[in-house]
């Protein structure tokens, strides 16, 4: 999401009780203001990974409608993460994809999700089911405000995660040796896995 300043400022949590988080929302007076739709992602990058090498994202979005994100480097602002952010609408996903593709960009990673997303005071709040588990994110102006809307759904804030969700996927597949490119749900059917492994716990756990 584009912020007045053309940042955004997160955390994700871990959860493993979808149900209660969004029991527990809903209690506290959030807003339900996109129910639950599926995101199908492409990143893209240049044939020598440049992008990357600078941690930079070039993203084309597909749920209801469709967006172009570019994202720079991240930064830790008060123990959440910051980035500059720019997304635009675009009227044909296709057509964005053959324009990337003309400029020389490749796709190198597919990834989709689940996401309904609520609105609480000044913060917006995303449920995302990722292939490999379930996430709360909370972005706001200011980390103090997000870690307090943290603190009010019961989460630990010491167990958030400030990485991306294609960097614990890498760090999953490098560290299992998966032979698949995509942070998709049918890659995932057999999958078991614990993502202790990457250093990422429940919030939601005791």
């Amino acid at each position: 999401m584009m912020t007045s300043t053309d940042h955004e400022l997160e955390v994700k949590y871990h959860i493993l009780n979808m149900i209660s988080c969004q029991e527990h929302l809903l209690g506290l007076g959030a807003e339900l203001v996109k129910p639950r739709v599926l995101e199908r992602n492409l990143r893209f990058d240049t044939p020598g990974g440049e992008l990357t090498s600078r941690e930079q994202v070039l993203r084309l979005r597909q749920d209801d409608v469709a967006k172009l994100t570019y994202k720079g480097p991240s930064s830790d602002k008060g123990g959440a993460r910051l980035r500059q952010e720019y997304e635009i609408t675009v009227s044909d996903y296709e057509s964005a994809r053959k324009l990337l593709e003309a400029l020389g960009f490749q796709v190198f990673m597919l990834y989709e999700k689940y996401r309904t997303t609520y609105r609480y005071e000044n913060v917006e709040i995303v449920l995302d089911e990722m292939p490999y588990g379930d996430f709360l994110e909370i972005e706001g102006p200011d980390a103090e405000g997000i870690a307090k809307v943290g603190r009010s759904l019961g989460l630990d804030w010491k167990r958030r995660v400030l990485e991306s969700y294609t960097s614990i996927f890498t760090n999953l597949r490098n560290l299992s040796g998966w032979d698949f490119r995509d942070l998709s749900f049918d890659n995932f059917q057999d999958v078991v896995l614990n993502l202790a492994i990457v250093g990422i716990l429940p919030a939601d756990e005791g």
